[in-house]
C-alpha cells in the first residue's frame, strides 16, 4: 500500500485520536441519539477531508451545514471547546462548497432520467408491491426493446398508458400485464409528481464526476445536498442517495489501495435506507458497500443507533464515532449493550457504562490502524470546527450558486424527443381502427442544437434505449434492474 498521508486529528481524550487517510475508504459510522453532536462530527470530518484534498458529498437535512463555506470563530461554544482541549485557538476557515437541490431552489438541480434510475429504484420511490414492481420491470423491458427513451415522468406515464391499452397484443411476448397494476403505477406516478418528483427526472442528468472538484489551494469540494424539504418524503430521500451511490460505483474505475480516498460520501439518516427494503435490494446495497471501497470511495453512515444497520453493512464500517445513546427502557438498555459490543474494548473503562454517560460533543471512537484493524475505543472530545456554525442567508447562498462554474451546465432544462413524443406521434399517424405495433427503434435525431455541456448527459440517456441486453446491463448496473447482473 502507498505511504499514507499524515494522520488527521479529529478528537482528544487521554491522547489525540486521529484518522489515517489511507484507511478512510474502509467506510465509517457516526452514531448517537438526537442532540449528542453527530452533525458537528460530520462537519469536522468534512473539513478535514477537504483540507487534505478529498472531495465530500453530504446531505444537509436540517439546513445548518451551509456555513461550511464561511470562516467561523464567532461562536462562544467553539472557543470554550478549544480551551477545554488545551488548544491555543481555532483558526477560522471556510471551505469550497457546491450546493445541490432536487428542486433547483437552494442549489444546482439534481436530475436523473427514468432509464438511469431503473425499475428497482423507481419501484421503491413509487412504493410498489412485488407484483407491481414486476409489471414496472416489464414496462422497462418493453421500452428497451422498442427503443423508447424514458427521460421524465411524462414518458413513464405515456408508456404505462400505451401498455395498458395494448396489453393483449403484448401478452404473448411479455406475459400478462395487469390493468390493475398499471393503474396503481399510474396513480403512484401522479402522487410522485405532486410531491415534486417531476423536478428530479429529466435532463441534463447529474454527472457525479462534477463532485470531484478542488479549489485553487487543492482543497476538496464539499458537495452539500439541500435536503430539509426532501426529507418530508423519506423514501424518496433515501432512494435518491442510494442512486447517487450506485452512480459513483458504476462511474469510478478500480483504484486499489490509495494514500487517501477519491471521495467520501456521508449517508445521513442511514436507517431510512433499510426500512421496508426488499431483500433483493438490501443484498445489492450490501454488495455495493463492500465493493465500492476498491473504487477509492469511503461511505460513512450516520444514524441514531448502529443496530439500525444490517450486520453485513455494519461489519464493513471500520472507522467509528459513537456519541451518547439513551437507555430509558429495557429495550433501550439492550440496544446500548449491543452497540457497545461493536467496539473494540478498552481496559481503562467500561464501554456500556461510558456510552450512556457521554456529554454533548464527546464520543467513543475507534479508528483503523495501519494494518486495517480496529484500535481500542477511546473516550474523547471532538475537535471544534473551523467553519461558521450559523447557516447562510438566502442572499449569501444565492451568490454562491450564481458564481458556480457548473451553473450553465445544469440550470437550463433540456426536453428532447422521448417516449412521450414518440408514442404520441405513432398514435397520431395510425388510423383509429388499426392496432398500433410496438415502436421499432430508429436512429434518433435531436431537433435544434444541444449545448455542448449536456451532450454527455444526452448520450448517456440515449444509451439506455439501445436494444442490446449487454448495453442495458452495463448502464443500469447492480442497482438499476431487478433482472440483470452487472457485466465486467
Amino acid at each position: 500500500m502507498p505511504d499514507n498521508a499524515e494522520p488527521v486529528p479529529i478528537a482528544k481524550g487521554v491522547q489525540t485520536v486521529s484518522m489515517l487517510p489511507g484507511m478512510a475508504n474502509r467506510h465509517g459510522l457516526i452514531a448517537g441519539a438526537t442532540g449528542t453532536g453527530k452533525t458537528t462530527t460530520l462537519r469536522v470530518l468534512a473539513e478535514n477531508f477537504s483540507r487534505i484534498g478529498v472531495p465530500v458529498f453530504m446531505a444537509d437535512i436540517k439546513g445548518d451545514l451551509s456555513g461550511l463555506i464561511k470562516p467561523g470563530g464567532d461562536n462562544p461554544k467553539i472557543t470554550e471547546r478549544a480551551a477545554e482541549l488545551g488548544l491555543p485557538g481555532v483558526l477560522p476557515e471556510g471551505y469550497p462548497v457546491t450546493f445541490w437541490d432536487v428542486y433547483g431552489e437552494s442549489g444546482l438541480p439534481v436530475r436523473t432520467t427514468i432509464s438511469e434510475m431503473g425499475p428497482l429504484l423507481l419501484a421503491r420511490i413509487l412504493d410498489l408491491n412485488d407484483i407491481q414492481t414486476d409489471i414496472l420491470t416489464v414496462l422497462f423491458k418493453i421500452a428497451d426493446d422498442s427503443g423508447l427513451l424514458l427521460l421524465d415522468l411524462k414518458d413513464m406515464r405515456s408508456l404505462a398508458q400505451y401498455c395498458s391499452a395494448h396489453a393483449k397484443d403484448l401478452k404473448s411476448q411479455y406475459g400478462n400485464i395487469s390493468p390493475s397494476s398499471i393503474g396503481s403505477i399510474q396513480r403512484s406516478l401522479l402522487n410522485l409528481e405532486q410531491q415534486g418528483g417531476d423536478h428530479f427526472f429529466g435532463e441534463p442528468a447529474l454527472n457525479v464526476l462534477d463532485f470531484m472538484k478542488t479549489d485553487a489551494a487543492g482543497r476538496g469540494m464539499i458537495n452539500v445536498l439541500t435536503a430539509d424539504r426532501l426529507m418530508q418524503s423519506p423514501k424518496i430521500y433515501a432512494t435518491l442517495l442510494l442512486w447517487l451511490l450506485s452512480e459513483l460505483f458504476e462511474t469510478f474505475p478500480e483504484a486499489g489501495d490509495l494514500p487517501k480516498p477519491k471521495l467520501v460520501f456521508f449517508f445521513d439518516e442511514a436507517h431510512l435506507l433499510f426500512q421496508d427494503t426488499p431483500k433483493i435490494l438490501e443484498e445489492r446495497i450490501i454488495q455495493v458497500v463492500r465493493l465500492i471501497r476498491s473504487k477509492g470511495i469511503g461511505v460513512y453512515f450516520i444514524t441514531q443507533n448502529p443496530i439500525d444497520l444490517p450486520d453485513p453493512v455494519l461489519g464493513q464500517l471500520g472507522n467509528r464515532v459513537h456519541h451518547a445513546l439513551r437507555a430509558f427502557t429495557p429495550k433501550d438498555q439492550k440496544n446500548v449493550k449491543a452497540a457497545a459490543q461493536t467496539l473494540r474494548p478498552n481496559p481503562a473503562f467500561d464501554t456500556v457504562t461510558a456510552i450512556t454517560g457521554l456529554r454533548i460533543g464527546e464520543a467513543l471512537i475507534s479508528m483503523l490502524d495501519t494494518q486495517g484493524s480496529p484500535m481500542p475505543v477511546e473516550r474523547a472530545l471532538i475537535y471544534p470546527p473551523h467553519s461558521r456554525m450559523t447557516p447562510l442567508t438566502v442572499e449569501e447562498r444565492d451568490l454562491v450558486i450564481r458564481n458556480s462554474p457548473l451553473l450553465a451546465a445544469y440550470m437550463k432544462v433540456i426536453d428532447r424527443e422521448s417516449a412521450y413524443e414518440q408514442l404520441k406521434k405513432k398514435a397520431d399517424l395510425m388510423p383509429a381502427a388499426k392496432t398500433p405495433e410496438v415502436p421499432v427503434k430508429k436512429p434518433h435525431k435531436t431537433s435544434g442544437s444541444v449545448p455542448g455541456d449536456v451532450i454527455g448527459s444526452a448520450a448517456k440517456s440515449a444509451a439506455h434505449a439501445i436494444g442490446s441486453q449487454i448495453g442495458r446491463e452495463i448502464m443500469r448496473g447492480l442497482l438499476g434492474s431487478l433482472t440483470t447482473t452487472r457485466k465486467k
